[in-house]
């Protein structure tokens, strides 16, 4: 976690010397209603020792200034509750799950711009999962809603054509279906809902 940290203070070092606008207007013929971007995060299948598989494809559309949906593409691994807090318990050895959880599946996100760049954002995602014990074998199948709840800022670079946002967020699992036992007994010593998930989307406007 800390790393993810770290990442968003390079970038942010990065494009502090820029000159950023994070006012789009749709009668400026440098504003572009469409993008499709990803997260920085991917890069964490190379540096971290718990290595997610992580991968995330984006496509948006600026309905207004102030109004922007997306279809966000994305699949992952994991091996620990989502629920744990940061602190002591945090991928710690005996909060493992006897294996892992693989999640393929789509969201569907809406970001409000409150003032300048900064935006409130929903995404409500619907996650199909196989539950894979720890000789690799898939033990079971299972499917959950998981929802983020995102404050975040907005970065125009490079005449509008590309854009950085750092974010944090809420997230929540309001449903899934039940896990194996030796998943669910694990599970079930967590909340549903983890607080200062950390986030760096970017993203190219055409």
């Amino acid at each position: 976690m800390q790393k993810k940290f770290l990442w968003i203070g390079i970038v942010l070092a990065l494009t502090s010397s820029f000159k950023v606008n994070a006012q789009y207007s749709m009668q400026d013929s440098n504003s572009k209603r469409y993008f499709i971007g990803s997260t920085f995060f991917v890069l964490g299948n190379f540096v971290e020792s718990n290595q997610p598989d992580f991968a995330q494809l984006n496509f948006g559309y600026r309905i207004t200034e102030k109004n922007v949906v997306s279809l966000e593409l994305k699949t992952w691994k994991y091996a620990w509750s989502l629920g744990i807090p940061y602190g002591d318990s945090y991928e710690a050895p005996e909060e493992k799950f006897p294996g892992y959880i693989r999640e393929y599946g789509f969201a569907v996100a809406y970001q409000r711009f409150l003032w300048k760049g900064l935006y409130a954002g929903v995404h409500v995602m619907n996650a199909w999962q196989s539950f894979v014990d720890e000789d690799n074998q898939k033990i079971g199948k299972g499917f959950q809603i998981f929802n983020t709840y995102r404050v975040g800022y907005h970065i125009k670079l490079f005449r509008n054509r590309i854009f950085i946002e750092p974010s944090l967020a809420i997230t929540h699992r309001p449903y899934h279906t039940k896990m194996p036992d030796s998943f669910k007994q694990l599970d079930d010593k967590n909340s549903k809902f983890f607080f200062g998930e950390p986030g760096l989307h970017f993203g190219f406007n055409f």
